[in-house]
């Protein structure tokens, strides 16, 4: 396979109201074009979309600035529950892990199931799977996870979901500093168009937190992850939302169908707003347009277009329901 297509990236951090908690505007720009650059550098050198996805997704995952892998947040129960899930678009294939713990990157099981007869598992299926692969325990708690769990305890559970768009210098030692319900919604995903002209998307969240046990978020289903040898999305936001719009699917089947992915984003996001949903997504055709859509204030994303890295963070609701380049 001849290597002539321009490789193209755009990854997410989340979405939401306020940068506040991040570290600001500049120390999330710093995060996000850090690993954008590392894999723009992978799909240069001829890597796969997939494993570039999947080493994003890590990346993001090992940052304890989002709300995935490493510094996820709690459950009702005090407990971190973790899913992800990878879309193969050269393949059409999809795997995923729901409510896993005890794993430092559960895109990495994710991928595993690439290559398995029964390609997603839920929480028993997926510590049996870590298990059977000798993956280390790990605990991705940290420390301003556990104090916002514990603050909001003592609240009894009044907010609907944490403020899990942030890790930040101020809110390490204060959780009451973090911008509380709808700071943001702190899912992960990477997209990628690589130089043979494939596809692939990769998605990865710690939850809402304060869920009920057993919920499960748009992140290990096609709502939330989708790709296929048109197009490729990762979506942030509210997973009920996510979930009810069948955003990342809706998108891909659109540009599948004739539409241009700008098109396809625009019609999506505007039945979103008129349904009132919370959310946002990133997305790649294989002609190697980038878009990204927000009905949030915030989206935390940043891209490689093959010439320089840009990202969205100081894009703004009246710059419109969708961007792109």
């Amino acid at each position: 396979m001849t290597l002539n297509i321009q490789p193209k990236l755009i990854i997410h951090g989340g979405a939401g109201s306020s940068l506040q908690g991040k570290g600001g505007l500049i120390k999330v720009r710093e995060s996000l074009h850090r690993i954008v650059s590392e894999v723009y550098t992978l799909l240069l050198a001829g890597e796969t979309a997939k494993t570039s996805v999947v080493h994003g997704c890590k990346l993001l995952e090992d940052d304890p600035r989002f709300n995935a892998g490493t510094g996820s947040v709690l459950q009702s129960d005090g407990q971190v529950r973790m899913s992800a899930a990878l879309m193969d678009g050269d393949i059409q294939r999809f795997s995923g892990v729901i409510n896993v713990s005890r794993v430092k990157n559960p895109i990495e099981l994710a991928q595993f199931l690439q290559v398995s007869a029964d390609r997603v598992l839920s929480d028993f299926g997926s510590l049996e799977l870590a298990r059977q692969l000798q993956i280390p325990s790990y605990d991705p708690l940290t420390d301003l996870r556990l104090k916002e769990w514990i603050q909001e305890r003592q609240d009894n559970f009044q907010k609907t979901m944490a403020g899990v768009v942030s890790e930040s210098d101020e809110t390490k030692t204060d959780p009451e500093s973090s911008t509380g319900d709808n700071a943001g919604y702190g899912t992960i995903g990477v997209v990628a168009l690589d130089s043979y002209g494939r596809l692939a998307a990769g998605t990865s969240t710690g939850g809402k937190g304060f869920e009920k046990v057993g919920r499960v978020s748009d992140s290990a289903m096609p709502a939330g992850n989708y790709a296929t040898d048109r197009a490729a999305v990762s979506c942030t936001g509210i997973g009920e939302d996510i979930i009810e719009e069948c955003l990342a699917a809706k998108i891909v089947i659109r540009v599948t169908d004739g539409m241009s992915l700008p098109e396809a984003i625009q019609r999506s996001f505007i039945e979103a707003e008129k349904n009132q949903r919370d959310l946002g997504a990133i997305a790649l055709d294989n002609q190697g347009s980038i878009a990204w859509g927000k009905t949030s204030q915030v989206l935390l994303a940043a891209y490689h277009n093959g010439d320089k890295i840009g990202d969205t963070l100081e894009w703004h609701d009246s710059s419109g329901l969708i961007g792109y380049c």
